[in-house]
């Protein structure tokens, strides 16, 4: 399987492993699939019937050529107004698609591809191309992709030429159908090489995205919003239904996509403005209008994977010392503190919440770039790019939830994070929300003064050579930088640690020989099944030297 396709995979079976215990029907099967990308349909007008549709043989059905539509005034404001009068409507959903489209499965899926020599915006000066993901399979349901220019939008419209057919699925299509719509769109820039247009950013499944920064890998994805995520009343998975690209004037560096959600709780209008660069960068506002009220509305949704580290290595057979997507959720206080939560792959589904007010920033992060830490070849998790959450505007007071499932493929995206208002969103209620996303190694800053958590390692507890006692469990803390690093190794520094949950048995600190890293050593013991809170930094000097460390440990055995 390509690569690409994996990821189309992971997000379409993320949100169905959240209800799913590990015992259940694997998350893979197509009729699983299927439930995550069920969404919002479009609404206001009804999808165009595929000419094959109309004939029992696809192979005789006539050429069609669609109509160009004619072009429309467009502005943010006037799309965000059309979803506030949806949202007073009823929920409606498209009809199956009928014919070719209706009978695509996964094999076929993966003989599509979106032909080089018919990307969008291919003329000379521009500094993007746009193609676009087909739609059938899990993909059921039309999206529709608009240009944006001069304050006019015209759709863009897409048949059977526009993408290649492998094998005998083919014979099966007909010459020039006209589609009623697509999956998705991506688009390309020159963001590696001058003379090469490299993937940028795709929008594809439900109000799935991701993106790139230079010399980056996909890995995690963000989402246009989370709805009642692990929680009682089953999750719902709006849908970005249409798409509007603008380009701007010639040689602009930057492209701004707007979008519309539907979904049976929520239609919404989003600005994304994409800069290119070491990290990409995409400004977001969202206005949300609430058909129905929700459980719990998550922000800035983002989803990943972690399979294994030098926390748990021990519980993988494989040859590879870490598998993970990304390895922490980072914080930001208001006050410019900072807290750094490495994350678990649980033996039962978790949850966290952090209490924040107005908080600076969140994300998910891949700190680890060493490739000799991953030993894979082919997946390179250590060019996975990080994402930060920056809000942009005065959030209020909610939390950062952190959600974490159990999984034991690295297939399965099993890490959500996203911010939870403290206002619950009801019927009726207009929201609106602007934040950066930065997309890239997002590396440490040197100039940081404080110390940052270099790597989280555990074991059994107690001492090396003795018997192992039960219950008990050892976990180093490796901090690295700031100030503390040019602090003498007998310096007057201490850790301050926190445990709730079990026992805190013992800590030591020390500084590394030879290098600027000092270790924390805590030592912990709790009963059978439970589930232990911990937070450690190291201070000195009347500050705080360090991040603040926090973990959940659950005592599974």
């Amino acid at each position: 399987m390509r690569r690409e396709m994996r990821h189309i995979l992971t997000w379409k079976t993320f949100g169905l492993q959240t209800f799913m215990p590990k015992s259940s029907s694997s998350p893979a099967s197509p009729s699983r699939r299927r439930l995550l990308g069920a969404a919002a349909a479009l609404s206001l007008i009804a999808p165009l019937r595929p000419v094959w549709a109309q004939t029992a043989d696809p192979a005789a059905a006539p050429a069609a050529t669609p109509a160009d539509a004619a072009a429309q005034q467009f502005s943010f404001d006037g799309l965000a107004e059309e979803m506030r009068r949806l949202a007073a409507q009823p929920h409606t959903t498209a009809p199956a698609p009928e014919g070719f489209l209706g009978d695509l499965n996964y094999d076929d899926y993966r003989l599509i591809k979106f032909r080089d020599d018919h990307t969008r915006w291919n003329d000379a000066g521009s500094q993007f191309r746009l193609a676009a993901f087909h739609m059938g399979w899990l993909f059921p349901e039309p999206v529709r992709i608009f240009e944006v220019a001069e304050g006019m939008a015209t759709e863009m419209r897409f048949t059977t030429d526009d993408f290649e057919y492998l094998g005998d699925l083919a014979k099966k299509v007909p010459e020039h159908g006209s589609l009623p719509g697509v999956a998705g769109i991506r688009l390309n820039t020159p963001l590696n090489r001058l003379d090469k247009f490299d993937e940028l950013v795709a929008f594809v499944g439900a109000s799935y995205f991701r993106a790139l920064g230079r010399n980056s890998a996909y890995g995690l994805s963000a989402r246009g919003l989370a709805l009642n995520t692990a929680t009682a009343q089953g999750e719902e998975f709006p849908r970005f239904s249409r798409f509007y690209t603008e380009r701007g004037p010639v040689g602009s560096t930057s492209v701004t996509v707007y979008a519309t959600l539907e979904g049976p709780s929520v239609t919404g209008a989003y600005r994304f403005v994409i800069t290119p660069g070491e990290a990409t960068t995409m400004d977001v506002t969202a206005r949300l209008y609430f058909r129905q009220d929700v459980a719990e509305l998550g922000v800035a949704p983002l989803t990943s994977m972690f399979l294994f580290s030098e926390k748990n290595r021990a519980e993988f057979d494989d040859y590879r010392p870490n598998v993970h997507d990304s390895e922490g959720l980072r914080i930001v206080r208001a006050g410019g503190d900072v807290i750094w939560r490495p994350l678990n792959n649980p033996p039962q589904l978790t949850g966290s919440y952090f209490a924040e007010t107005a908080p600076d920033s969140f994300g998910l992060y891949q700190r680890d770039r060493d490739f000799q830490n991953y030993q894979d070849t082919g997946a390179h998790y250590e060019r996975r790019p990080s994402l930060n959450v920056k809000p942009l505007g005065d959030w209020g007071k909610g939390n950062v939830r952190l959600v974490e499932i159990p999984s034991d493929l690295e297939g399965n995206d099993n890490i959500v994070a996203y911010w939870v208002p403290e206002a619950p969103a009801k019927a009726g209620d207009a929201r609106e929300f602007a934040y950066r996303l930065s997309w890239g190694d997002l590396p440490h800053d040197d100039a940081e003064p404080l110390a940052y958590v270099h790597e989280t390692r555990s074991g059994h507890g107690g001492f090396s050579g003795a018997e192992t006692v039960t219950g008990t469990r050892k976990f180093v803390i490796d901090f690295k930088g700031g100030m503390l690093a040019a602090l003498d190794p007998k310096a007057t520094v201490e850790p301050k640690v926190t445990l709730t949950g079990g026992e805190l048995l013992g800590t030591t600190l020390q500084k590394i020989d030879s290098t600027d890293i000092w270790r924390l050593v805590i030592e912990a013991q709790a009963a059978n099944g439970a589930i232990v809170e911990m937070g450690a930094h190291v201070a000195g000097y009347d500050r705080k030297l360090t991040e603040t460390w926090l973990y959940q440990w659950i005592n599974a055995k």
